[in-house]
């Protein structure tokens, strides 16, 4: 395969096979991840389900993918989460070409709010327990609509991580922000630098000092 856009219709077919498998409650994405981040989706079923729509980002999974942070980025049956509160259960495959170069992934977001409310019911009413064993999804992904609301939830990740606002964050601290940032794969985002740079109240050139300071340290 040389590009996301040669199989597109094979690709909708795909969508549309899943989907109507599993119903309105089944979200299917296909990404395009070779011509900016801030249009991955070029098709989309069942986009009710995140709100997203054809030409809106992708999340920041597959930022940390194309940044290389994560390089087997494959995931199965995660718990995700929508603005609205939904509770949503993915998956997310990466498609790479003839290469081996990651240009595209298919995701697929299924809505179990309401069957995850029946079990509680179930639970209260049978009042019977037993041990589970979960694995705990320390991985959140985030689903927005304009990749400048993706930038805004990585600076919050961001400053939660150093335990301090930006403003009160000393030379050090704005060494480990700025390598948060570009381990998340921040920096992929148009004009992310100028954002960043404004914040932090410092030039480019000291952002790429930074940078290159957090990466001889890590």
């Amino acid at each position: 395969m040389k590009s996301i856009k040669d199989e597109r219709q094979i690709f909708h077919q795909i969508l549309t096979l899943i989907a109507n498998h599993f119903g309105s409650n089944c979200e299917v994405v296909l990404h395009d991840l070779t011509d900016g981040y801030d249009h991955t989706i070029v098709d989309i079923v069942n986009g009710h389900i995140t709100n997203r729509e054809i030409g809106d980002c992708g999340s920041n999974l597959g930022l940390e993918i194309l940044r290389g942070t994560v390089h087997d980025g494959d995931r199965f049956n995660y718990i995700t989460h929508t603005p609205a509160g939904r509770i949503l259960r993915s998956s997310s495959i990466y498609i790479k070409d003839d290469g081996g170069k990651v240009i595209g992934s298919i995701c697929i977001n299924l809505d179990i709010t309401e069957t995850v409310q029946f079990e509680g019911f179930l639970k209260n009413f049978n009042r019977y327990e037993i041990d589970e064993h979960g694995i705990e999804n320390d991985q959140e992904e985030v689903f927005v609509k304009d990749v400048n609301d993706l930038l805004d939830h990585l600076i919050r990740q961001g400053q939660a991580v150093i335990g301090k606002p930006i403003k009160q964050m000393d030379k050090e601290e704005k060494i480990a922000f700025v390598g948060f940032l570009d381990k998340k794969g921040a920096f992929l985002i148009t004009k992310s630098g100028d954002k960043i740079c404004e914040l932090l109240n410092i030039s480019k050139f000291t952002l790429y000092n930074y940078l290159e300071i957090y990466h001889k340290g890590g």
